[in-house]
């Protein structure tokens, strides 16, 4: 695990936890799991997906009824993200204010994450 003791890996937005909690209620799942995959044109692309298990070895964040799951794989990519959920006129949807995120694409579906090494370093990790 990639924490910090007394710090939860992510937070959340009011706006995102009533959006999740709303999600979970409608369809009966346990949580959302959220990731990160190999993809896009900068190289990385966030995941979300419902989940109806809770693995033991995930980092579990609750926050006001919402429930988010993130597997060990992307925890140290993802520690110190906020999600939020915005409405404009023309969509909706999650976004991640992440300090790992180096670069992104100009659509914004595609980040670049900092240097592995460099990313353990700022949690006090080493690799």
């Amino acid at each position: 695990m990639f924490g910090i003791p007394g710090k939860q890996a992510i937070t959340m937005t009011d706006a995102a936890a009533r959006q999740i909690r709303k999600l979970m209620e409608a369809e009966g799942h346990k949580g959302l799991a959220i990731g990160v995959k190999k993809g896009g044109c900068a190289g990385m692309e966030y995941t979300m997906e419902y989940v109806d298990e809770v693995s033991e070895h995930d980092e579990v964040v609750e926050q006001d009824g919402a429930r988010v799951l993130i597997a060990p794989m992307a925890q140290m990519f993802l520690f110190g993200t906020e999600i939020d959920y915005e409405v404009s006129l023309l969509e909706a949807g999650f976004k991640f204010n992440n300090p790992n995120v180096e670069d992104a694409c100009g659509c914004g579906e595609s980040i670049k994450f900092k240097d592995v090494d460099e990313l353990a370093e700022d949690l006090g990790h080493k690799s």
